[in-house]
């Protein structure tokens, strides 16, 4: 048994939780913070079998494909103003962070 823990951006999420319900796999979706962008992300706990795990990736990874997008630096608070960028910066977002983990015992009550 696994656990996997896939942290996706709050814009994949219900697409994600679709796509996980159509191919049989339960999943607990938490709301989450990222540290970069200080923007909201979807964190999903989702339990299978070992021989599950490969089918569970894929339907992340067609789901949670990452983009390009413009964002608006934060300006320096009492740090160094040489290195602000004052323009907004295009950077790439959305994708998927993902861990599996063994799952030792699974109970159900």
């Amino acid at each position: 048994m696994k656990m996997i823990i896939a942290i996706v951006q709050d814009k994949d999420s219900q697409r994600l939780l679709t796509e996980l319900v159509e191919h049989n796999f339960r999943a607990t979706k938490l709301a989450s913070t990222g540290g970069f962008l200080k923007s909201g992300n979807t964190t999903f706990m989702i339990g299978t079998d070992d021989y599950r795990v490969d089918k569970a990736l894929e339907v992340i990874k067609k789901n949670c494909q990452s983009r390009e997008q413009l964002v608006a630096p934060v300006s320096p608070m009492g740090g160094n103003a040489d290195s602000y960028v004052p323009y907004p910066v295009e950077i790439q977002v959305g994708g998927a962070t993902v861990f599996v983990l063994p799952i030792e015992q699974f109970l159900q009550f």
